[in-house]
C-alpha cells in the first residue's frame, strides 16, 4: 500500500487505510463496506495548517475529483473558517455529495457555500474485538513510555538540584506544600475521626460478645497506623490535590503558558513537575501522621464510652500492642503514595490538549488512576511486609 499525498508530506501506512499528516492537520483514506472514505483528523485551523495549506490541498485534490468519495469530518479535533475554506477550494467551490460533520461545524460550511449543509454521521462498521484490543494495547504502551520518561526526567532534575540546591524552585515547593497539606488538614481530620469512630464501634460490638474488650487497642492501633491512616490520607490527596494539579497543568496548556515557558527556555519538568512530586512526598507522610492521631483519638474516646476502657489504659497499652515498625511503615507508605500521586497527576496534566473536553477527561483519569495506583501500591506493601510488625 502506498501512502497518499505529496512527496513532501509525512506519510505512514496503517491498518485501516492510508494516512497523511502535515503538521497538526492530517487525513487518512479508508475503504469501508465498499465505500471510499476520507477521514480528516487533527486541527484544521489557521494555527494547525500554518504554511502547509498547499501541501494538504495537493494531497486531497485527487479525492475531491471523485464524487463517490465520502468525507468524514467528525474526527476533527478543531476546525475554523480557514479549514472550511481550504476544503471549499479543494472541491472547486462545489458542495460534495457525501459530507459527514458534527453539528457545531455545519455553520462554518454554510457561511462559505451559502446553503444549508445538514450535519450527518458517517456509516461505520462496529470495530472488531482485535482492533479494540490493539488500540488499548497501543494506548497502554504509549502511556507507560510517557510515565517512564517523566520519572527519568524527574530523577535527572533531582540530581541537578542535589548538586546545586539554589536552583531548586523552593517557592513552588512551599506553595504546593501549603495547598496540598495545610489546606487539607480539615477534611483529613473529619474522615480520620469518622473512620476511627466506626472501627471502634463495630469492633467493640464483636469484642464484647467474645469477652475480649482489651483487644480494641490492637485493632485500632494496627488498623489505623499501618493501613487505614496512610490509605485514607493518600486517597484524599489524590482526589483533592491530584485533580487540582492536573487541572492546573491543563489550564496552562489551554492558555499556552507551557509554550511560553518553552519559548523562554524554562524546563517545565523543573518548574512544574519536580515541585509537585517533592511537595507531595513531604506532605502525605505528615497528613498520614495527622490522620493517625485524629483516628486513634476518636477511636479511643468511642472505646471509652462503649467498652469502659479508660483513656489512660488505652495510651499505656498502645506501645506494647503496636510495634514501632507499624507507624514507621505507614510513614514510608505515605511518602511512596505522594510520589505516585505526583507522577500520575503530572502525567495526565501534560497530556491535556487545548480543549475543555480533554481537560475534563484527563482530570478524571488522573483521579481514577491515582486512587487505583495508591491501592495497588498498598497491596504490594501488604504482601512485601506481611511478616513485619504483626504479632
Amino acid at each position: 500500500m502506498t501512502a497518499c499525498g505529496h512527496p513532501s508530506t509525512r506519510a505512514n501506512t496503517i491498518l485501516e487505510g492510508q494516512y497523511t499528516s502535515v503538521g497538526q492537520a492530517g487525513f487518512r483514506h479508508e475503504l469501508r463496506a465498499g465505500e471510499d472514505l476520507v477521514v480528516l483528523t487533527g486541527s484544521w485551523t489557521l494555527r494547525g495548517l500554518g504554511d502547509r495549506i498547499q501541501t494538504l490541498s495537493r494531497a486531497l485534490t485527487p479525492y475531491a475529483a471523485r464524487p463517490e468519495v465520502h468525507w468524514d469530518l467528525t474526527r476533527l479535533a478543531a476546525i475554523d473558517s480557514v479549514g472550511a475554506l481550504v476544503l471549499r477550494r479543494i472541491h472547486h467551490e462545489q458542495r460534495p455529495e457525501h459530507y459527514a460533520m458534527r453539528p457545531e461545524h455545519a455553520p462554518l460550511f454554510q457561511r462559505w457555500y451559502g446553503i444549508e449543509i445538514p450535519a450527518q454521521s458517517p456509516r461505520r462498521l462496529p470495530p472488531l474485538p482485535l482492533e479494540v484490543a490493539t488500540r488499548y494495547a497501543y494506548s497502554a504502551l504509549d502511556q507507560s513510555r510517557a510515565i517512564i520518561t517523566l520519572i527519568g526526567q524527574f530523577v535527572l532534575d533531582a540530581g541537578r538540584v542535589a548538586r546545586a540546591p539554589r536552583r531548586a524552585p523552593w517557592s513552588d515547593i512551599s506553595a504546593t506544600i501549603y495547598e496540598s497539606g495545610a489546606r487539607a488538614l480539615g477534611i483529613t481530620a473529619v474522615v480520620g475521626a469518622l473512620v476511627g469512630i466506626v472501627m471502634s464501634y463495630l469492633s467493640a460490638l464483636e469484642l464484647r460478645t467474645f469477652g475480649a474488650p482489651s483487644y480494641i487497642v490492637n485493632i485500632l492501633g494496627i488498623g489505623i497506623l499501618r493501613e487505614l491512616g496512610p490509605l485514607l490520607a493518600a486517597i484524599l490527596v489524590a482526589g483533592r490535590s491530584g485533580s487540582a494539579m492536573t487541572a492546573e497543568l491543563g489550564v496552562m496548556t489551554v492558555t499556552e503558558e507551557l509554550d511560553a515557558l518553552a519559548a523562554m527556555g524554562v524546563s517545565r519538568s523543573m518548574r512544574l513537575v519536580l515541585p509537585k512530586i517533592v511537595a507531595l512526598a513531604i506532605v502525605v507522610p505528615l497528613l498520614v501522621t495527622w490522620t493517625d492521631i485524629i483516628g486513634l483519638t476518636a477511636g479511643m474516646i468511642t472505646a471509652h464510652f462503649i467498652l469502659g476502657i479508660s483513656i489512660g489504659n488505652f495510651l499505656l497499652s498502645l506501645p506494647a500492642s503496636v510495634p514501632l515498625v507499624n507507624p514507621v511503615l505507614g510513614l514510608i507508605k505515605g511518602a511512596v503514595f505522594g510520589v505516585v500521586i505526583g507522577v500520575v497527576a503530572s502525567h495526565f496534566g501534560l497530556r491535556i490538549r487545548p480543549n475543555t473536553q480533554s481537560l475534563a477527561t484527563e482530570t478524571t483519569n488522573a483521579v481514577v488512576i491515582g486512587i487505583t495506583m495508591v491501592i495497588f501500591v498498598d497491596a504490594l506493601f501488604a504482601i512485601a511486609f506481611r511478616s513485619v510488625g504483626l504479632p
